[in-house]
């Protein structure tokens, strides 16, 4: 497989800009923190202060006031060639202005939402494979908050509850915009207690490794194959490789499931894996990152 040049930058989130309720002055706090951790990270992986990002609200249902949010944030990085698509249904991903700005930028933030709108407005559309073709071939940056980071993989959990995370059938997953394969992403991850659905997911596609990414942090993905943890706070890598039982094959929905042997990482800032390799990196190396 033709390794790709762009970058992947998967964000756990801090707060469902699109779901949840408005933003409380809490989080708000937490956004300019977010920004300062992570933001800047993307803009140094774009080409710095003057990179061109798109930011997508697709998955929003506040669209505008996210857009809004982003630039701010940005604004505070000193970063302002910041644009924003509202694409909000399948037509306008043929908007020949949206095809000509994702075709000149340096990068894209997908944010948080509804991964499933991601999945249906974008599937089999020009505009993604126009995406795909620059990571590919381009030092392209593509970066996804919550939402936006759980429709960059090929596999996409789309339903889950935290509570009966590990009873059959409570997980739900489908085709995302598959820039990575064999790995499924979930966020928000140690705050909404999602460690359960995510060990489902894995259970049930083995030959994919599960991320989980923590609020406030994220992974940047070099090569489709290197991760290097960056943000405040933890990156729990689910391997089920080595699973030597499991019984989800054979229950009926709602049965609760045993799993054996699947193992678990735990990463900070500055830590990496090789998914490849399935190695742990206790310190990333720089030309890694």
């Amino acid at each position: 497989m033709h390794t790709p040049k762009g970058k992947l930058i998967a964000i756990g989130g801090n707060e469902d800009k699109g779901t949840d309720p408005e933003p409380t002055t809490e989080q708000g706090s937490n956004l300019n923190f977010f920004g300062l951790q992570i933001l800047s990270r993307i803009l140094h992986e774009a080409g710095g202060k003057e990179a061109r990002i798109e930011i997508i609200t697709t998955a929003s249902s506040i669209p505008e006031e996210v857009g809004r949010n982003y630039q701010e944030a940005f604004a505070k990085l000193e970063a302002k060639n910041i644009g924003v698509l509202h694409i909000k249904h399948r037509d306008d991903t043929s908007n020949e202005k949206y095809i000509e700005r994702i075709k000149s930028c340096n990068g894209i933030l997908f944010t948080g939402g509804n991964q499933l709108r991601l999945s249906s407005i974008f599937g089999g559309t020009n505009f993604l494979s126009i995406l795909h073709q620059r990571y590919l071939s381009e030092e392209f940056v593509i970066s996804g908050t919550s939402a936006g980071a759980m429709a960059m993989s090929a596999t996409m959990i789309y339903v889950g509850s935290s509570s009966g995370a590990l009873f059959k059938g409570e997980v739900k997953t489908t085709t995302g915009l598959s820039f990575i394969k064999e790995v499924i992403l979930d966020s928000h991850f140690d705050k909404r207690g999602r460690f359960g659905r995510l060990a489902q997911a894995v259970a049930c596609n083995p030959s994919c490794t599960g991320i989980g990414l923590g609020e406030d942090t994220g992974v940047l993905i070099t090569q489709g194959n290197h991760l290097e943890a960056i943000g405040s706070g933890l990156v729990l890598i689910l391997d089920g490789h080595d699973i030597h039982h499991s019984n989800i094959a054979d229950l009926q929905e709602g049965s609760p499931i045993s799993i054996e042997n699947l193992i678990v990482h735990v990463l900070v800032k500055g830590n990496g894996y090789i998914l490849s390799e399935r190695k742990f990196l206790s310190e990333v190396k720089q030309e890694v990152s």
